[in-house]
Parts: structure tokens; sequence; C-alpha cells
């Protein structure tokens, strides 16, 4: 038997055909759209949380007697949508308000448009593009655990991201009953941020976070850190419907193991909400300009300006406004690391452009 050979389409058909599925798209009805949250994202496809229901519903087909039933799912508020998008629309992250459109038939929607975001949470992927990683945030809580060990330059890495998207940040050190002593130097880590006026809050392992809970109460809330802090099973004591999936460190190597491979909303309280992401153990910043990551490091960028060198480094220079405050104790040496650290990833990433 001939196989049958798949017809090879010219770049002007294709063209063609791009543009009629646009143009089906573009003359969609949008009176009936309704409003939806995007929870989480499957690549072209996203689940949207039904906000709102149309003002008079689809009627379920009729079924002669002997017949079987047909598929057909309800518009419930609350209930969630696998959603495709239209063509013309910006790339979705969880977070996102949006309009859409159910079809009860199917159980199926379409995403038609984008309500304007308050907040959007970015990050490079590994191909060095700008991600979007979650949208309309008020809160961005940083996790951190005894173990695996804090890294205080990834910590200053959301706190400089935070600080790019005009997000506040809370500094939570989970587990905080493992610590054996008073003085241990993950606690001081923690003290220190707070000098600095950054928010933080302790927490213990399988306790019910009452406080966290209330601090967290009409807020929408990424979590992030390193796997293995714990951010899954306080998520799970948060809401303990959230069912998501916990795990332990890794005796061998004491890092965290990747449990969360999606960034999820969850639905908190009457107005809150709960994003998990996936364990992020490097946070690349070299998309941000000088004048970013100054503003992620706020009692660094307090002297800059007053260096006796226009073009000083803030290394070896004698004059050096910030490094006398690090000498008087105005700036932590560390801090001054991360962003000397921070400043050179820009500049080579710079001169590869």
């Amino acid at each position: 038997m001939a196989l049958i050979r798949k017809r090879r389409l010219t770049e002007q058909q294709q063209r063609r055909i791009q543009k009629q599925h646009k143009t089906r798209q573009e003359d969609l009805d949008t009176s009936d759209d309704l409003e939806g949250l995007v929870v989480q994202h499957y690549g072209r496809q996203l689940e949207v949380q039904a906000l709102s229901v149309p003002q008079e519903h689809p009627i379920q087909p009729e079924v002669k007697d002997g017949e079987p039933d047909p598929f057909w799912k309800p518009i419930e508020l609350g209930s969630v949508w696998r959603c495709h998008t239209r063509t013309n629309l910006e790339l979705l992250v969880t977070g996102d308000r949006v309009k859409w459109q159910a079809d009860p038939n199917t159980g199926l929607g379409i995403i038609t448009a984008i309500q304007p975001r308050r907040s959007l949470l970015t990050r490079p992927d590994r191909y060095h593009k700008v991600k979007p990683v979650a949208a309309n945030i008020s809160l961005i809580v940083i996790v951190i655990a005894p173990l695996p060990e804090p890294a205080p330059t990834l910590i200053d890495r959301y706190l400089v991201a935070c600080a790019d998207a005009d997000i506040p940040a809370l500094l939570v050190l989970n587990k905080c009953d493992l610590l054996l002593e008073n003085d241990d130097p993950r606690l001081k880590l923690v003290e220190e941020y707070q000098s600095l006026g950054y928010e933080v809050m302790l927490t213990q392992a399988n306790s019910d976070f009452s406080e966290l809970k209330t601090r967290l109460d009409n807020e929408t809330v990424a979590f992030v850190g390193q796997s293995g802090v714990g951010k899954s099973t306080m998520i799970n004591a948060i809401v303990p419907d959230a069912a998501q999936k916990t795990n332990i460190i890794s005796e061998n190597s004491a890092l965290g193991q990747h449990t969360t491979t999606s960034t999820r909303l969850i639905r908190f309280g009457e107005n809150g909400a709960l994003i998990d992401s996936p364990g992020i153990r490097e946070f690349g910043l070299w998309h941000l300009d000088y004048d970013k990551i100054d503003h992620g490091f706020p009692e660094i960028s307090a002297f800059i300006g007053h260096c006796q060198y226009r073009n000083c480094t803030h290394t070896h220079e004698k004059q050096c406004a910030i490094k006398q405050a690090v000498v008087e104790n105005k700036v932590l040496a560390r801090r001054l690391d991360s962003y000397l650290r921070l400043v050179d990833e820009i500049t080579e990433a710079q001169q590869k452009n």
C-alpha cells in the first residue's frame, strides 16, 4: 500500500492559514466574556478559575430516552477550566486576571483578553531570555531554613528582584526549631536583614503557622526559595486542601529535591491567594541595569556618587565612600560582595551582547 505523503505547504499558504486563524479569533464575540484568574500554566494551555458566571447560562441539551448523556460542564463560580489563548495576546502567567469564554459542551475555554497587571515578577531563563514568573503579586515570601544551608547571595538576588518589581518582601526562617543556639549564624543572618529594614518572621516545622496566616490575609503571595526549605509544607498547613506534594531533604547531598514542577495559584480566604513556584537555586539578574541593582541595595545606594572618583569600582580605590561605610559598619561586607558580583554579571552580559 502506497504511503500518503503529508502535503508540504508553501510559505505563502502557511501565512494565509495563520492569517485566517488570527482573523477568526479577532472576530470572536466578546460580549459574553467572563472574569477569570489564571491558576496554573501548562505551556500553551492554562487553567483558569471562573470569577463570574454568565447572565444567561447555556442550556444543557435534552437527551432522548435510551441515548447516552453527552458531556456537559456547568459554568460555576470557582470552577477551573483548561483554556487556550488568542494568538494576539502576550504571554500569560499564573496570577493574571483575564477575560475568557467557556464551552460547556467540551469543558474547554478560550482567553480573549488580559487585564492590566499590578505587578509582574520576572527572571531570566536558561536561554538568557526574560521569563515572567507570576503576576499581580502583592507580597513575596522568601523562605530559608537551617537546611539546606541559606545562601545570602541568593537572598540578595531575590530582594533585588522584589525591588525591581516594586513588590514588598517577607523573609521567613522556617524550621527555626532546628537551631541549636541563640547565636546561630543563620539566626544572625535574619537579624541582619531585619536591621536593614526588611520584614522577617520565624516559623517552626510542623506548626500551625497561625502568625504567618494572619500576615498573609488578603494578600496575593509568591513563595520563593531553595528547594527543601518547606515552602510546599507551609502552603499545605495554611491551605489544607492545597494537596501540594512534599519531599524530604536528601541525606546524601543536603540539598532540597524539587517537588513543585509548575507555578500554581491556590485561593486563600476570601481575597487572598498563595503562589508556589518551582525551587530556584540560582536567580540570574543580568537583564537588569546598574540603576536597578543599586535600587536593590538601598544601604549601598545611599553612598553611591560620594566616592572621590566618578568611575569608582568600589574594589581597590582608597577614597571609596562605600568601602569606608563598610569600615564604619554602615554597610555589611558580604552585602557589598553580593552587590559587586551582580555588577560584574551585568558588565559581562553587556560585553557579550
